[in-house]
């Protein structure tokens, strides 16, 4: 069992085309005023499996709905476990920060800066890191927060062509500056470079859109497009467990196209050997191994209890 869960939140963007129900005008980067939905999923970075996520209407909040699904996340863990929280900007908000006290969870997330932040970082005290890095912290309440929160400023010295960085937030004179609100109890740049392991979430979201029915549209029916969007959670996480517990270890990091083409499409015929059916592949089949392999695998399984 885990001694601690990451959970990394996030949402995205299905960027849709016709009349579907729920499809509305939103937040959509890739198409401004194109109708869309907005998912939502949270992970669990250690082991990259999806433990909730639902599909929403195209113009909610980033994070409408997130505080009853980590409530039900809370309620299926072990109380005994370290659990740590990681989230951009669109989950900064004081009653969502609370609800992660509440459960005895440590977050990084991003921090809306407001006029005043600008003001404040830009006077704090720094210490050098390296030649471009340097941090500083301060402590704050924000308008309608419960108690004062720990921030901690990244202020990084600009290039003569500066590169974007997902928690840049705003520039000053030389500097780009990035904010997190934290409990967590690590200097400022460690918690940074935490935050900034939550990457992974992205390559999982990505997965889900490009080989699972995530977020799509396969109906015109709301209800049922959110029964395709939760079913297609389950079933990114059931690939993902047979890859961990049938597959050879050079097989973990195949996407699901590459399981399906070389393992689940091979061909083969059954053939009667002393009147016994026998499954045979075409000799020298370079993915009969993997194959065995994962039969092998398979039946040492156990059954739920």
């Amino acid at each position: 069992m885990l001694s601690s869960f990451w959970f990394d939140c996030d949402s995205t963007v299905q960027t849709l085309y016709g009349n579907q129900e729920g499809a509305f005008r939103g937040y959509n980067p890739d198409y401004p005023g194109k109708k869309s939905y907005h998912p939502l999923v949270v992970t669990e970075a250690h082991l990259k499996d999806c433990l909730g996520g639902f599909l929403r209407p195209g113009n909610v909040h980033t994070a409408d709905g997130i505080d009853e699904l980590m409530k039900t996340i809370f309620s299926l863990l072990p109380h005994h476990n370290r659990l740590r929280f990681r989230a951009d900007v669109g989950f900064y908000d004081g009653n969502f920060i609370s609800l992660l006290r509440e459960n005895q969870a440590q977050f990084a997330i991003v921090a809306r800066l407001t006029s005043l932040f600008k003001l404040r970082v830009g006077g704090l005290r720094y210490y050098r890191i390296s030649p471009v890095f340097s941090a500083a912290e301060f402590h704050y309440q924000p308008h309608g927060w419960k108690k004062k929160e720990r921030f901690v400023v990244l202020r990084r010295k600009l290039p003569k062509e500066p590169t974007d960085s997902q928690t840049t937030l705003f520039t000053l004179d030389r500097y780009a500056y990035s904010v997190i609100v934290t409990n967590l109890d690590l200097k400022p740049y460690n918690i940074f470079r935490f935050y900034q392991d939550r990457s992974a979430q992205e390559r999982i979201v990505r997965t889900l859109k490009e080989d699972y029915p995530f977020g799509k549209a396969p109906t015109n029916s709301f209800t049922a497009n959110t029964l395709y969007t939760e079913l297609s959670l389950l079933a990114y996480n059931l690939v993902t467990w047979f890859k961990r517990l049938c597959l050879p270890n050079d097989w973990q990091s195949f996407t699901l196209p590459t399981i399906r083409h070389r393992l689940l499409m091979m061909p083969g015929e059954f053939v009667r050997s002393r009147n016994i059916p026998t499954l045979r592949f075409p000799r020298n089949n370079p993915y009969q191994d993997a194959f065995y392999y994962a039969q092998e695998r398979i039946k040492k399984l156990l059954p739920l209890v």
